[in-house]
C-alpha cells in the first residue's frame, strides 16, 4: 500500500523519515516521492489521548517524564489492545484517568468504557503486562509518581485494584516495570524500578541558559542527590507477593532508573535484569539463583561507555542482533550523548556503538522510547527512537519547546545501521515530545506497528506501510498455565542464519509490547529447526513451520531435546 499525500501530527514526520535513501529499500511511486514506512492513524483508528503533564508555573521534575502504553491482548482474542498510561496534576488530581482501548479485531479500536479501576488516576508514568495469578487473563501493574497499582484483569477487560491485597503499592516514583519468573518457580515475579526520592517539598528552582537568556526550566536528576532503589516482588503464587529486595541484594545499589529489560545476559539459563540509569551506571542484575542477584555491569562492560563515563540512559532494547547466539544490549541515551549499543561478546559486552553506525546519527536527540525490531521483514533489524528534549535549547524553543522530530534507521546486510532520509519536500512537519513507546502488530498483518505516548500531545498510532515486504513469522509461546512464556527463547534457521528472539514484554520507555515473537525471513518461505529454551532450562524441538503464520509453541508439545 502507497500513500504520498502529506498527513497531519507525526505522520507528516514520519514521511520525512521513512522515505528511502537511495538504496535497495528506495521505492518509488507514480508521483516519484519515496513511500514512508509508517502513516499515523492513531485518531482514524480510535486511539484518542492526549496525555497531560499538568504543567503550570513551577517546573516539577515529574512533568517532564510520563508517560507509557501498554499493547497486550487485554480480552484473550488474539489480536493487541491499548493501554495509555495518563499524568494530570501532580499537587492536586482533578484530569481524566489512564484509558483502555479495545481492539476490534481489524486494528480499530472502541474505547472501553467498563474497565473498573483500568482508569487509575494516580499520576502516572509506565506500565507492564503479564498474567501474575496464571489464570489465562492478562494483568496491568502501573507506576505511578506515588502508589503504583496492580489491576488484575477479569478477563472481560474489567481490572480491579489490588495493590494493598497483593502488596505491591510502592510509594516511590516508579518508572520502569517488568514481570519475569526469576525463580522459574512457573508464576511471574515483579521488578520495579525507581527513579528520584523526589518530592515538592525538595524541589529546587533550575533554569536553562541554552537559549541565550536564563529562563526558568526543569531540574537534572543529579541536581536532588537522591538517587532510588529498585523493588523486587517474588510472587508468592496465591495472588499475593513478598518485598525480597534487600535479600535479592539490591540494596547495594542504588540509581535513576528508567528503562529496565529482562535478557539472559550470560547464557546460564536464569533470567537477568538490566537497569537504563539516567547520569549514572547501568546496572547488570545477574541472576544466581534463588533470587540472588549481583549487579555486574561495570565488570561486564555494559556500566558506562567506552570512554568510562555514565550517560544518560532512558529506553533500553535487549536482542541478538548479529545472530551468534547471544544477548546485545542498546540503551538511548540525551541530546549529545550518543546511544549506547552494548554487544553480547559472550563473557563480556563491547561498546559497539561507532562500528555499528550510531555514534554520529543519534546524539542530535533526546531518545526515549526505542524499538530494535525488523519492519521491513528483510531478517536484519532495524531502530526506531521516539524523541523530545527534557529542556530548552535554541532548536526547540518554539509553541512545543521540547518538541523533536524522531528517528529511523534501517538495518544493513553487515549489522550496521544506516538513517532513513527524506528525499521529497521542504515543509517542515509538526513534531511533538515523544516519551512511551509500544510496539506490536495491532492488525496482524505481518509488519510491526508503534504506539507513541507525546508529552502534552496526542497518542500516534504509526502503522506499517513498508511496501515490498519480505516475509515473516510469528510466534506464540506459552507455557503450562497457558500464559505467554516471557524469557522463553525461540530459536529457528532463516536462510543460512540461526536466529533468537525472546519473549519479551518489557523493554523501550514505560511500555509494554507485543509479547509474540516476530521474525523477518526476506525471500525465506519457512523456518525450520524451529526450538524453544524454556526459563526452567529444558528445551523442546518444534520441527519446520511456513512463513507467513501465527504459530502457537506449547510447553510440553515439542519433542524434548
Amino acid at each position: 500500500m502507497r500513500f504520498v499525500y502529506w498527513t497531519t501530527g507525526l505522520a507528516a514526520l514520519l514521511c520525512i523519515l521513512g522515505c528511502s535513501d537511495g538504496t535497495a529499500l528506495s521505492r518509488k511511486n507514480s508521483d516519484g516521492e519515496s513511500a514512508p514506512w509508517f502513516k499515523d492513524q492513531g485518531t482514524q483508528r480510535g486511539i484518542s489521548f492526549r496525555y497531560q503533564s499538568g504543567h503550570e508555573e513551577r517546573y516539577f521534575l515529574p512533568e517532564i517524564m510520563g508517560g507509557g502504553a501498554a499493547l497486550a491482548d487485554i480480552d484473550n482474542d488474539g489480536d493487541l489492545d491499548a493501554y495509555l498510561v495518563q499524568g494530570g496534576k501532580l499537587v492536586a488530581k482533578d484530569g481524566p484517568g489512564n484509558k483502555l482501548f479495545i481492539n476490534r479485531g481489524d486494528g480499530y479500536f472502541e474505547e472501553h468504557a467498563d474497565s473498573g479501576d483500568a482508569e487509575d488516576t494516580g499520576y502516572g508514568m509506565g506500565v507492564t503486562a503479564g498474567d501474575y495469578d496464571n489464570d489465562g487473563d492478562v494483568d496491568l501493574y502501573v507506576t505511578n509518581y506515588g502508589s503504583n497499582v496492580l489491576l488484575n484483569n477479569d478477563g472481560t477487560g474489567e481490572f480491579e485494584d489490588v495493590s494493598d491485597v497483593a502488596g505491591v503499592a510502592d510509594e516511590g516514583w516508579g518508572t520502569g516495570a517488568a514481570f519475569l519468573d526469576l525463580d522459574s518457580d512457573g508464576d511471574l515475579d515483579l521488578f520495579v524500578v525507581n527513579y528520584v526520592n523526589w518530592s515538592v517539598s525538595i524541589e529546587q528552582d533550575c533554569f536553562s541558559t541554552a537559549t541565550g537568556w536564563s529562563l526558568a526550566d526543569y531540574c537534572w536528576p543529579t541536581a536532588y542527590n537522591a538517587p532510588a532503589r529498585d523493588r523486587l516482588y517474588r510472587n508468592n503464587g496465591d495472588g499475593t507477593f513478598t518485598d525480597v529486595s534487600d535479600q535479592a541484594g539490591l540494596d547495594v545499589a542504588f540509581g535513576n532508573g528508567l528503562g529496565v529489560v529482562g535478557l539472559d545476559a550470560d547464557n546460564d539459563g536464569r533470567t537477568d535484569v538490566f537497569v537504563a540509569n539516567d547520569m549514572g551506571e547501568n546496572q547488570l542484575w545477574l541472576n544466581r539463583g534463588d533470587l540472588r542477584f549481583d549487579d555486574e555491569a561495570l565488570l561486564l562492560g555494559c556500566a558506562v561507555d567506552e570512554h568510562g563515563v555514565p550517560k544518560s540512559g532512558m529506553g533500553v532494547a535487549a536482542v541478538d542482533h548479529d545472530n551468534d547466539g547471544d544477548t546485545d544490549l542498546l540503551v538511548v541515551n540525551l541530546a549529545t550523548q550518543t546511544d549506547s549499543f552494548f554487544r553480547n561478546n559472550g563473557t563480556f559486552f563491547e561498546d559497539a556503538t561507532v562500528s555499528v553506525g550510531l555514534a554520529a546519527a543519534t546524539k542530535r536527540y533526546t531518545r526515549f522510547g526505542v524499538a530494535l525490531v525488523d519492519f521491513n521483514n528483510d531478517s536484519r533489524l532495524d531502530l526506531y527512537e521516539a524523541n523530545g528534549a527534557i529542556g530548552f535549547s535554541r532548536e526547540t524553543l518554539n509553541d512545543q519547546v521540547y518538541a523533536e522530530p524522531d528517528m529511523l534507521l534501517r538495518g544493513l546486510p553487515d549489522f550496521r545501521f544506516k538513517e532513513v532520509k527524506s528525499e521529497v519536500g521542504k515543509q517542515k512537519p509538526p513534531i511533538y515530545t515523544g516519551r512511551g513507546m509500544a510496539i506490536g502488530d495491532v492488525d496482524n498483518d505481518g509488519g510491526l506497528d508503534l504506539l507513541i505516548v507525546n508529552r502534552d500531545g496526542p497518542a500516534n498510532l504509526l502503522m506499517n506501510q513498508v511496501s515490498n515486504q519480505g516475509n515473516w513469522i510469528r510466534f506464540r509461546v506459552l507455557d503450562r498455565h497457558n500464559r505467554d512464556a516471557y524469557a522463553a527463547t525461540v530459536s529457528a534457521d532463516v536462510g543460512p542464519m540461526r536466529v533468537s528472539r525472546d519473549v519479551q514484554a518489557a523493554g523501550s520507555y514505560l511500555a509494554s509490547n507485543d509479547p509474540r515473537v516476530h521474525m523477518g525471513l526476506g525471500e525465506e518461505t519457512s523456518v525450520r529447526n524451529v526450538s524453544v529454551r524454556w526459563t526452567d532450562g529444558s528445551r523442546e524441538h518444534f520441527g519446520d513451520i511456513d512463513a507467513g503464520t501465527t504459530a502457537v509453541l506449547r510447553l510440553g508439545e515439542g519433542l524434548a531435546q
